[in-house]
């Protein structure tokens, strides 16, 4: 008698979607909450470098590598734009853009910064910050906010990036170009939509459908 084995499956379980296998969304960093985005934001007093540095990560989605490779010559503050030539994971240029916000934070940092070096963000003896100091600097804040028990990371506010423009109604195919992905698929697994922006899709949706099912169909005299 033949014996039927039962196939294991990983605790990390793949999500099958048009012929694609996505990993499971849960292994992806979460965006953070608008409201915690604040807290952090108004724990940075004084400290003009880290304000640039966290305020152009969260409005241009760039990856930490790539920011802290890049040079005053990369900056275009009056188109309000930032090149990178090669992309820290597909050795792919693409450019991104400053908010107002994240443009005023970066113009402060640069009328204070040394003009030793040619890098934005430097570290000792003029060579690019180190990841780690980095990640010390939004730790700090974190933590000053009472937010360190979340778990948020530097990554976070590239995913928080995406969700916000996601949110706001970004077509997933321009948000692809901004975060550098190669495939589409990518985007839409990196930056899945947010609850608000599902909502909004659904009512948006169905304010259609209702009013042509009323207007053609059921009349105004359809009960459920």
């Amino acid at each position: 008698m033949k014996k039927h084995h039962r196939r294991k499956w990983s605790k990390k379980r793949n999500i099958h979607h048009s012929g694609y296998f996505l990993k499971d969304c849960n292994s992806l960093p979460s965006p953070i909450e608008p409201e915690n985005v604040k807290r952090i934001l108004k724990k940075i007093r004084g400290k003009p470098r880290d304000k640039a540095m966290i305020l152009v990560l969260l409005r241009t989605g760039m990856r930490i590598s790539e920011l802290l490779t890049t040079k005053l010559q990369d900056i275009n503050q009056r188109e309000r734009k930032i090149l990178i030539f090669k992309s820290a994971k597909n050795k792919i240029g693409r450019v991104v853009y400053l908010s107002e916000d994240a443009r005023f934070a970066l113009k402060k940092w640069m009328k204070i910064r040394q003009q030793q070096t040619n890098y934005l963000f430097y570290g000792r003896c003029g060579r690019p910050l180190c990841y780690e100091a980095a990640r010390s600097v939004f730790n700090k804040y974190a933590d000053k906010a009472g937010l360190s028990h979340k778990g948020y990371t530097l990554h976070c506010l590239r995913h928080t990036f995406a969700s916000e423009l996601l949110s706001a109604g970004m077509p997933l195919e321009s948000l692809q170009y901004l975060m550098g992905h190669t495939s589409i698929l990518v985007t839409r697994r990196y930056a899945r939509l947010t609850n608000i922006a599902l909502e909004n899709d659904y009512f948006d949706a169905m304010k259609k459908i209702e009013k042509g099912e009323e207007d053609e169909f059921y009349g105004n005299d359809y009960e459920i």
